[in-house]
């Protein structure tokens, strides 16, 4: 993993820095009686957890990149006039899958995602009940370590298997995606929680992610990039590349997570 003055590259090890601080105190919160729970404007949960990870990541970036803005879930909303005109900046999640965090299931995640011209060109996706980090720069490469050990390169799955891998949200599994899965025929159906579905697809243990329903920007935007990093990609229905900071809203359209070219995974929506 080459580290030019102008690579993204430079910022991987501080950000697995910060990433793991603010896991630590996700995690302080994970042991307690009581997580601090309210509710946001759009009736999703909101705990002490993910306000003391924001907290932790906000600081650590705004120490190593104080020229570059940091858009976060949990930050005040910055109108659309302003961040259009970012050309580079910081997207993150300080805790995705908040409701997965409340049913103590482990999968829920720390996001940083660096975007640049509308593409996530930089990585990290941290697992706290895990201790499994995951990042990725395109054009570079991505990698997991568990537990501190040595980083391992992971690659996303060129061929589908048989029967498919089919990864979808555990929270959030909809009727839409039932048309995709008669169409794709035999097939094994995964629920997980947060940005790990597309970091299994990056990992090369599912094969596809279909997103038929909502997501917002900073829930995808790290794990994005782990995916083109391992060899994958992920387009919208239309077939084209997804893109960030297009829009006022912070919604994604819907989505496909694959590496294998050879099927036409978007003609079976």
């Amino acid at each position: 993993m080459s580290a030019g003055a102008g690579s993204p590259v430079r910022w991987v090890s501080p950000l697995l820095r910060i990433a793991r601080i603010a896991g630590e105190a996700i995690l302080e919160v994970y042991a307690s009686a009581d997580p601090g729970t309210t509710t946001k404007a759009d009736s999703s949960p909101l705990t002490q957890a993910d306000l003391r990870a924001h907290g932790v990541i906000q600081a650590g970036l705004e120490s190593l990149t104080p020229e570059l803005p940091v858009l976060s879930e949990e930050s005040a909303e910055v109108p659309y006039e302003v961040r259009r005109t970012w050309e580079r900046y910081w997207l993150v999640d300080p805790l995705d899958g908040t409701k997965e965090f409340l049913a103590r299931n482990g999968e829920f995640t720390v996001n940083i995602a660096l975007i640049v011209g509308h593409h996530p060109a930089l990585g990290v996706v941290y697992v706290p009940a895990r201790d499994t980090l995951y990042w990725g720069v395109p054009g570079e490469g991505a990698w997991r370590s568990v537990g501190g050990a040595t980083a391992v390169p992971i690659r996303a799955r060129a061929r589908a298997a048989s029967p498919v891998r089919v990864v979808a949200s555990r929270s959030h599994r909809g009727s839409e995606l039932d048309p995709f899965l008669a169409h794709l025929g035999p097939h094994e159906l995964v629920a997980v929680g947060s940005a790990l579905k597309l970091c299994m697809v990056a990992e090369g243990t599912a094969d596809v992610y279909p997103r038929l329903g909502p997501t917002s920007e900073w829930d995808t935007a790290a794990a994005h990039a782990i995916v083109v990093a391992a060899g994958g990609t992920v387009v919208m229905t239309d077939g084209e590349p997804l893109r960030y900071n297009t829009h006022a809203g912070m919604l994604n359209p819907d989505f496909l997570v694959y590496a294998d070219r050879s099927r036409n995974w978007v003609s079976m929506l």
